[in-house]
């Protein structure tokens, strides 16, 4: 994907207030689960201390359940740095960028694209966290297929916040040993 394309789509998406206003049917429940994030202090400091900008884009669905509830928590992660810009685009809305990051053969929500403040592409993510993908495996694979030592968190939200955050600490580390925009940036 061209950089000049990215930016373009970045352009066009919209904030989370803007995005879930889209469908004011479904917009109440985001909007809750929105304020019922809750991001440690050490989270917080740690997104607040970011170096490097990142665009980033979340395409996805209001209709999605998966969307509703990690969604608001991407919004979280991004309210919480000055750097990050995040914007949300509806995945049938814009099929030519969605297109471009099938995931297994489909076109997933939802899908993060992290880019560089050129807006070069980083990095994605799509539709699920490692822990959403175990607890769905341990609930509809069952010991058939057992799971690595893997016990379900108590609170899975909690352990799903914090493997977005982690993708987005891999982009920013990612950002900052870039040589050409250390380069760039004398550091």
């Amino acid at each position: 994907m061209k950089a000049e394309f990215l930016k373009a789509k970045h352009a066009e998406g919209l904030g989370f207030d803007a995005y879930i206003a889209t469908d004011p049917n479904r917009s109440a429940n985001w909007q809750s689960k929105r304020e019922a994030v809750s991001l440690e202090d050490s989270q917080r400091a740690y997104l607040g201390g970011l170096i490097r900008r990142m665009p980033v884009i979340c395409l996805s669905g209001i209709w999605c359940g998966d969307c509703a509830i990690q969604c608001p928590m991407i919004a979280a992660i991004a309210d919480a740095s000055p750097l990050i810009d995040l914007v949300f685009l509806d995945r049938d809305e814009h099929a030519d960028l969605s297109n471009e990051v099938r995931i297994a053969g489909g076109n997933r929500v939802p899908t993060v694209i992290w880019l560089s403040e050129e807006f070069e592409f980083v990095h994605l993510l799509g539709d699920r966290t490692l822990s959403r993908y175990r607890r769905m495996a341990a609930t509809q694979i069952g010991p058939s297929c057992p799971l690595p030592s893997f016990t379900p968190p108590a609170d899975e939200n909690v352990a799903v916040l914090a493997e977005w955050i982690a993708e987005f600490e891999r982009v920013q580390l990612i950002l900052r040993l870039s040589p050409r925009l250390r380069k760039l940036h004398g550091d």
